[in-house]
Order: structure tokens, then C-alpha cells, then sequence
């Protein structure tokens, strides 16, 4: 069966997240006086990305919000646990200044948006909050391409769930069968969405492994994607693309 829609994650697929990321906080660190607070602005870095990912597997839980991952994210950052929420917001605004400043697409993400939107439906499943990836997919002018926009905080299931890729899924009204889903992480984006029942394609730009779980997709980059789906049949011939 063709695939009839793709379904895209954000950060570090559409959005270079990691780059805006750390450009903001380079320069975050030295507006706010903190680089001389560590070994150096690298140092900084790494620790702000350890804590970004223990306080996202919290939110990702359920156990905090959106907001409060933020905030503790801020107060360990700093070691200062009494830190009050007005103070965490503005600290993290200032930082947001900085990081927004920053964004930008891939290059290759609007030349294959273009190029597949003729043939394929799009959407949007993020770990995130509407909110949040609503005002940057329309600050990057990208709201407007795909239909739909789902994300974590709202629908209280995260990837690799099925129950999030399944719910996206019951948007674009399209069996599983149907759908691709393409994102950077193996575990969360193209594995989660193979065990739902879709075509995980993993958007390896970086190459980080030579290994491929069974039943996935790679890509090196987006260029690779529309071969991959226009060769690509549910049962049979394997695709095109390793």
C-alpha cells in the first residue's frame, strides 16, 4: 500500500535545534556574567543539555508540566533551588531571546516540503506543546504546510507511545499503513513509530551509527526522502534507500 502522508518531528529534523541552542546559550552566558561560573562555555553547555534531557523524560512522564521542566531546569542550572517561579520564567525568557534569535530551518527541508506536498498530505507530532512549536512553525513560516499539529503536552501521551503516533494517525483520518513518520531520533521517532504501525524513516544527518534496526528507514538527508517514498511498497520489494 503507497504511503499517502508524512508525518514530521520538529526539532532537529524541520528546526535546527541544536545549533539555535547553542548559539543562545553561548550567548546567554555571556549576558547573564555565568561563563566564568564553570570550566568552560562548552562545559556550561553539556550540563544545560544533561538537565534538558532529565527534566524532558519528566515532562514527557506526565509527572511535570511544560512550565515547571522549564523552571527546574533553570534552578539547577544555577544551584539555586529556592529560586522563585517569577525569577526561573525571567531568567529562561532572557535565555529564549537569545535562542530565538537563532532559529532556523535545514536547508533541505522547505526544497523536499515542496517537492512532496503535490503527492502527500502533511502533519506535525511533537514531544512538545502546541504552543510552543505553533508559534515556531509560524515563526519559521512552516505553520501553513502541514494540516495537522500534535503535540505531547496536550494530547497526555509522548512518543515512542503508539498511543501518540496513532492519535496523529485518527487527525489525518489515514490507517498507520499509510503514514510515514520522519524524525533524528532512532528510539523515539523511527522505532516508535514502526512498532505503531507506520514507516519509521530516521533522518540520521550526523551518520551516528552504521546499525539500522529491523523494520526502519535511514536517511542521510531530506534529498534521500522522496525516493524512499515514491519507491517504497508496505509488503515486498525493499526500499530503495537503505
Amino acid at each position: 500500500m503507497p504511503i499517502r502522508a508524512v508525518l514530521w518531528d520538529i526539532d532537529d529534523t524541520l528546526f535546527d535545534y541544536t545549533s539555535a541552542d547553542t548559539t543562545g546559550m553561548q550567548r546567554h552566558l555571556t549576558a547573564e556574567g555565568l561563563a566564568d561560573g564553570f570550566e568552560s562555555v562548552d562545559h556550561a553547555l553539556a550540563v544545560w543539555r544533561e538537565l534538558t534531557a532529565i527534566h524532558w523524560a519528566r515532562f514527557a512522564a506526565g509527572s511535570v508540566s511544560f512550565q515547571e521542566q522549564r523552571r527546574d531546569r533553570v534552578r539547577d542550572f544555577l544551584g539555586e533551588a529556592s529560586l522563585s517561579d517569577a525569577e526561573a520564567d525571567d531568567w529562561f525568557d532572557r535565555y529564549i531571546t537569545h535562542y530565538r534569535a537563532a532559529w532556523a530551518v535545514f536547508p533541505d527541508v522547505l526544497p523536499v516540503l515542496d517537492l512532496l506536498t503535490p503527492r502527500y498530505r502533511h502533519g506535525v507530532l511533537s514531544n512538545s506543546s502546541t504552543a510552543n512549536q505553533d508559534h515556531r512553525l509560524r515563526t519559521l513560516g512552516l505553520r501553513d504546510r502541514f494540516e495537522v499539529l500534535l503535540c505531547a503536552e496536550d494530547l497526555g501521551v509522548s512518543k515512542p507511545a503508539a498511543g501518540a503516533f496513532l492519535a496523529a494517525c485518527r487527525a489525518l483520518d489515514l490507517p498507520p499503513c499509510d503514514i510515514a513518520y520522519v524524525g533524528d531520533k532512532i528510539d523515539i521517532d523511527a522505532c516508535g513509530a514502526r512498532d505503531a504501525g507506520l514507516t519509521g524513516v530516521w533522518l540520521d544527518r550526523f551518520h551516528t551509527s552504521d546499525e539500522v534496526p529491523a523494520g526502519v528507514h535511514r536517511i542521510n538527508g531530506l534529498e534521500q526522502l522522496p525516493a524512499l517514498l515514491h519507491g517504497h511498497t508496505r509488503f515486498g520489494a525493499p526500499s530503495p534507500i537503505g
